[in-house]
């Protein structure tokens, strides 16, 4: 098994992100939390005030981060329930193995893995997890006319890779060229979500591949991407807001990347994706 597969697997998660609407537990009364004295938008499991208090210090950076990167302040302040233990997080999220989620209605819960063994990760999936809480304060949990690789790999771009640590630039490269890409063409629908599976990615590897995508947009022509991240946050629907600012479907404006990619042409010593000279 390769040294980063190894390192998932011992790590035991997977990037947060939304339970469905749809889920027994997703609605139910969030208590048992208590405010924060130095700060009353971070809720903590009472005991583990010391792990609220380095919630509460990462979030302003964090908030400045969403807000710089969605080109909008926050509808509301955000809320932030901590979770010290396990049966905390388990009795909110269902799906296992996360490290934070957002939940119905827009309630982002921290889970214990944040202030033990993946202490290092809690700014950068504070930040991932902020993003769908600031989308979702406009648009709505999950709106499914806005395609997963889109949700994820703008988060995980604001996050600076936060969700997709355990897997590189290169190693996301290393599947495209080996034919496992994300198809641009599929369209979600409210019952259907195009996940990692669906294109024979691991989650790191589609959470990494889908930033880089969204990444490559902004670097193309960041006031086109201004524009498609304001109609996205305006409610419109992502494909025709998409062809109404790029004058194509984002599979063929895409289709740039992934021929770079497969051309080894847009990437610096490290690996990194240069931006190429935008097209009309």
């Amino acid at each position: 098994m390769k040294a980063w597969l190894r390192v998932a697997a011992l790590a035991a998660i997977l990037p947060g992100c939304a339970l469905t609407v749809s889920d027994p537990r997703a609605l139910q009364p969030v208590d048992g939390f208590v405010a924060l004295a130095s700060d009353a938008r971070v809720r903590v499991e009472p005991g583990f005030e010391a792990y609220g208090a380095r919630v509460a210090a990462a979030l302003p950076e964090a908030i400045a981060k969403v807000e710089a990167a969605h080109y909008l302040p926050f509808l509301h302040p955000p809320r932030i329930y901590v979770c010290g233990t396990a049966d905390c997080f388990n009795r909110y999220v269902m799906t296992p193995r996360l490290s934070a989620a957002v939940i119905p209605d827009n309630r982002l819960i921290l889970s214990p893995n944040l202030d033990g063994p993946e202490r290092s990760r809690l700014p950068a999936l504070l930040t991932h997890e902020l993003a769908h809480l600031h989308l979702g304060q406009r648009i709505g949990h999950y709106n499914s006319t806005v395609p997963v690789w889109f949700h994820e790999g703008w988060a995980t771009l604001t996050a600076d890779g936060g969700g997709a640590e355990y897997a590189t630039d290169a190693q996301a490269v290393a599947a495209i060229r080996a034919g496992r890409r994300i198809d641009l063409g599929l369209r979600d629908v409210p019952d259907r979500r195009h996940r990692a599976g669906a294109f024979k990615l691991g989650i790191f590897e589609f959470y990494r591949e889908s930033m880089l995508l969204v990444g490559w947009l902004k670097a193309q022509d960041e006031a086109r991407f201004r524009r498609l991240a304001l109609a996205v946050q305006d409610n419109a629907d992502f494909e025709i807001a998409f062809w109404d600012i790029y004058g194509e479907s984002p599979a063929a404006r895409l289709a740039a990347f992934y021929d770079g990619v497969q051309a080894g042409a847009g990437f610096d010593d490290n690996g990194r994706i240069l931006a190429a000279p935008a097209h009309p």
